[in-house]
């Protein structure tokens, strides 16, 4: 059975939200892609590696939806990742080791669905900011 866009979406948030990948990749395509800022995966192995990095990373990773839009096959959503860093992060340029600092990061995520199921995620979020709360650079001065 197929199930609606919408679905697919509460579930695969509910899901990371419950750090359960193998719930999350029930609505992932075979084929499905990744981008996200330094890199591209394809494939739900890969998937699973790529979110789940995160939720290792962020023992208590949680995502707040904003607002979510959907139109024809596409979902486009507005939130906020937070949590915790207390496991190495996975990232294109290496591994970044536990810092214990907490992130508040806003991202926005533009996914495509086929059959009910997701086929694409293009994720955009400031990474300056999370490398800054992760107090790997320095904060911006104050205006004067």
């Amino acid at each position: 059975m197929t199930i609606s866009m919408r679905e697919a979406f509460e579930r695969g948030t509910d899901a990371f939200n419950a750090h359960d990948m193998e719930r999350f990749a029930e609505v992932v395509a075979d084929d499905v892609v990744v981008v996200a800022p330094g890199m591209r995966c394809a494939g739900k192995p890969a998937f699973v590696e790529f979110y789940g990095g995160w939720l290792q990373a962020f023992h208590d990773a949680h995502i707040e939806v904003h607002h979510v839009h959907f139109l024809d096959d596409i979902a486009v959503e507005e939130g906020t990742f937070s949590g915790t860093h207390d496991g190495v992060l996975p990232t294109p340029n290496g591994e970044i080791p536990p810092t214990g600092r907490s992130v508040s990061v806003p991202y926005i995520h533009v996914l495509r669905y086929r059959n009910g199921l997701h086929v694409s995620f293009n994720l955009a979020f400031d990474r300056l900011l999370m490398l800054e709360q992760l107090g790997l650079i320095p904060a911006p001065a104050p205006a004067r």
